[in-house]
């Protein structure tokens, strides 16, 4: 089968040519033919399947073959078709998809989503668009500002439907649905990779008398991905990671933590290792997010490390390599980590590294994919030695330092007595003797012009303490 025999015209085929796409993937091939007719459509699809395309082609050639619906704003074109996604990079790489393939066509598409100045998009939308991609929490900050109008929407696409509800847009979708036509005067379409009863629930509530394409069995990992699995502990994570990266020969790979914080430490401990690695994740800002994202695709970073959310719509062709360096806590998110590779008919390989504190998300995945993932050892491996932890007294005891300023033991900044004072370091608990005799007391000069400590304004203040366990050196201007 080849696009020629899908009934698209001959604006889309050229600019499928142009891209290099001549024959359509299962869930273009199932999708298209169904869309074009006009039905409603519910289609279980893994990322990678192409099923953007599976919804873009069809859509542009709806769009282009009516004319528009009465418009009462003569100033501004309706908004004809609105596409829902959940991430940023989702709502981007879509909107390129739709000028990819409707560049030969009189149709005008733009993209809204946070994290960037809203100024630019309110200019776009006030120029008029046919198509608007969106992520749910940008669109109704532009409903509020009364920069949008849905109200003649003729096609709604939920691209990702499943990490929609899971990141808790089911309300912002539902204020989103309340602004457009009856649902039976537009044709709605929703893509998931999973079905859960909350996505069916969905279903019944949009979608009318909906065709379901499913190319793949629900919640299905690819087929296409040799998976493995490798116990370490928590601590000989990073040194066995490191040292698969290099025996594997790895070149370049996605690896995954489960939180935000944890995708910093790691980019930054695989720096000091001498593997250049940029994180991607919701606290970084759209600029950070799409530089990380230029480089790792420039071959400039080895290794991009994200979050679960932050990965989702990443576009990465041949990304033969996935790390779980933590397991996610949610069994479906394991399916969509490891769908970032194997895409497009390629082969991959996902590992995931498991502490034991993990093995009940472990049996989860397992339990969920129907499928005992291979165990495997690494041989000429010895993780580096690290420091017992010492007993809590112990190691709080090593970090206090004895100072000359107010503070520590109730006096001077009021911080307590186990936490830093003024100057970063931390005081003497009021129960722990000084290991040395304090040295003499030697009262400080008063300054010219200034009133002496035993002035009133300083009467019935703590004197500070006179002892110090090493002297102190003059600190440098803060501008040296």
């Amino acid at each position: 089968m080849t696009f020629d025999s899908l009934g698209l015209r001959a604006e889309l085929l050229r600019a499928l040519g142009d891209a290099g796409y001549t024959i359509p993937t299962p869930v273009q091939a199932q999708a298209i033919p169904v869309i074009l007719q006009g039905h409603d459509i519910l289609a279980g699809a893994q990322t990678g399947t192409g099923k953007t395309a599976g919804f873009t082609l069809p859509l542009l050639q709806r769009l282009a073959a009516a004319p528009a619906r009465p418009n009462n704003s003569a100033s501004r074109r309706p908004v004809r078709a609105l596409i829902l996604t959940p991430t940023r990079e989702l709502a981007a790489q879509v909107e390129e998809s739709v000028r990819t393939y409707g560049k030969y066509l009189p149709l005008t598409a733009t993209v809204v989503f946070g994290g960037v100045n809203i100024n630019p998009q309110i200019g776009a939308l006030r120029r008029g668009v046919d198509i608007l991609v969106a992520t749910p929490g940008r669109l109704l900050d532009h409903v509020q500002q009364r920069t949008v109008d849905l109200s003649r929407v003729e096609i709604l696409v939920l691209d990702e439907a499943d990490r929609m509800l899971d990141m808790g847009f089911i309300r912002d979708i539902k204020r989103i649905l309340a602004l457009l036509p009856p649902g039976t005067n537009r044709q709605n379409l929703l893509f998931s990779a999973t079905f859960s009863n909350e996505i069916k629930a969905l279903a019944d509530s949009l979608l009318n008398k909906p065709v379901l394409v499913e190319v793949a069995r629900r919640n299905a990992e690819s087929e296409l991905v040799t998976q493995s699995v490798y116990h370490a502990t928590k601590e000989s994570k990073r040194d066995l990671l490191v040292h698969l990266l290099v025996e594997e020969k790895v070149g370049q790979a996605l690896v995954f933590t489960r939180t935000k914080h944890g995708a910093d430490r790691l980019a930054k401990q695989l720096h000091q290792d001498g593997i250049v690695a940029v994180p991607i994740h919701g606290n970084r800002s759209q600029s950070q997010r799409t530089r990380a994202l230029a480089d790792f695709k420039a071959g400039a970073a080895r290794i991009l490390v994200a979050t679960d959310i932050a990965a989702r719509g990443l576009d990465i062709e041949q990304l033969p390599h996935v790390f779980n360096y933590e397991l996610p806590n949610v069994p479906e998110d394991y399916v969509h980590r490891i769908g970032r590779t194997g895409r497009a008919g390629s082969t991959g390989e996902a590992i995931s590294l498991v502490s034991p504190d993990e093995q009940s998300y472990l049996a989860d995945i397992e339990k969920l994919i129907k499928k005992r993932i291979a165990r495997r050892e690494v041989t000429n491996f010895t993780p580096k030695p690290h420091a017992a932890p010492l007993p809590f007294e112990e190691r709080e005891r090593e970090r206090f330092v004895y100072n000359t300023r107010p503070g520590g033991s109730g006096g001077g900044n009021g911080r307590s007595n186990s936490s830093p004072n003024g100057n970063g370091r931390f005081t003497r608990p009021y129960n722990q003797a000084p290991s040395t005799p304090r040295p003499p007391s030697v009262p400080r000069p008063a300054r010219p012009g200034n009133v002496t400590a035993s002035s009133d304004a300083n009467r019935g203040r703590r004197p500070a303490p006179s002892f110090s366990r090493e002297p102190r050196e003059p600190r440098e201007p803060s501008n040296a």
